[in-house]
This record gives structure tokens, C-alpha cells and sequence, in this order.
């Protein structure tokens, strides 16, 4: 069996799959395992799309002898570019959830367990049983260094096991 023979239907079939679930997360309609298939298969999108190149080189190469083809590449390496700028108000392009946790880290302890209905002795008293020593009046950030150790403390604050 030749490149091609399997090239061009694995880039068809990953294409599909890409698009179909690209277009339900964009609309918010995503189930299921939509956004972990999107993320994880895109990976075959791109072995397909570079075998498809190799097994299509001449063409391929033909693609960047005019000045259509070149600009619109050049196009999308410049909104590539663009999209890795933060907008203001976007939290520097972190996801709400990490802005959340970044707040709830930074917080003092008393509001940290007013957010999680704890109270602030109570919290300190667990998070001590976890071998987190924090202070009635710090923060997590303050008491934990290390992403790993301030989510084992987020962890212990809104009742997962340590």
C-alpha cells in the first residue's frame, strides 16, 4: 500500500473529526469526550497532514512559487502571531478557572474559607493535618510554594483527600 492510499483518507477523516468537534465547542454544544477527542486526535490531524505533504512534495512545493500562496501562508503565520497576545481584561489569557485559583491562592485564609463554608480555625486545623503549615492570616500562596503543593492545598480546602 502506498503513502497515499492512506495519507489523503486519514487527513479527510481527521479533518472531519477536528472541524465537527471544533465547531460544537465553539457553540458550547460539546459532550461526552468532544473536547478530549478534539484535543488528543488533533494530533492525528497533524501526522496526517504532514504525510499528506511528504507523499505530495512536488505539488506541495508548487504551493510556494506564487505570490498567492506564499501571502496567504504568511497570513496565517501573522494571525498565529496574534493570537498568543493577551487582550486587556482576559486575565493575560489565562482560563477562568486558573484565574479562580490563582485568586482563591492569593486571598487571605479567612476568605478562603468563607468561600468553601469553613471555618478559618477548622481550615487551618486541616490544612496542618495535611502537613500544610499555614498561619490563620496568610495566604495559600504565602504558606505553599510549588503548583503542586498549593493545589494538594486547594485540595484539602475543598474536601478532597490530601
Amino acid at each position: 500500500m502506498k503513502i497515499r492510499d492512506w495519507a489523503t483518507p486519514l487527513t479527510i477523516g481527521s479533518f472531519v473529526l477536528i472541524a465537527v468537534t471544533g465547531i460544537l465547542m465553539f457553540f458550547h454544544l460539546d459532550t461526552g469526550l468532544n473536547k478530549l477527542a478534539h484535543e488528543w486526535l488533533g494530533w492525528a490531524l497533524l501526522a496526517a497532514v504532514a504525510v499528506h505533504a511528504v507523499a505530495n512534495f512536488p505539488a506541495f512545493k508548487r504551493h510556494f512559487t506564487h505570490r498567492a500562496g506564499i501571502g496567504i501562508v504568511a497570513a496565517f503565520f501573522v494571525l498565529l502571531g496574534a493570537s498568543f497576545i493577551s487582550l486587556p481584561g482576559q486575565g493575560g489569557g489565562k482560563p477562568p478557572h486558573v484565574q479562580a485559583a490563582q485568586a482563591l491562592l492569593d486571598a487571605p485564609l479567612p476568605l478562603v474559607a468563607q468561600v468553601a463554608g469553613k471555618d478559618v480555625d477548622g481550615l487551618v486545623g486541616q490544612l496542618r493535618a495535611a502537613g500544610i503549615a499555614v498561619g490563620p492570616n496568610q495566604s495559600l500562596r504565602e504558606a505553599v510554594a510549588g503548583r503542586e503543593q498549593q493545589m494538594k492545598a486547594l485540595g484539602v480546602v475543598f474536601g478532597k483527600a490530601a
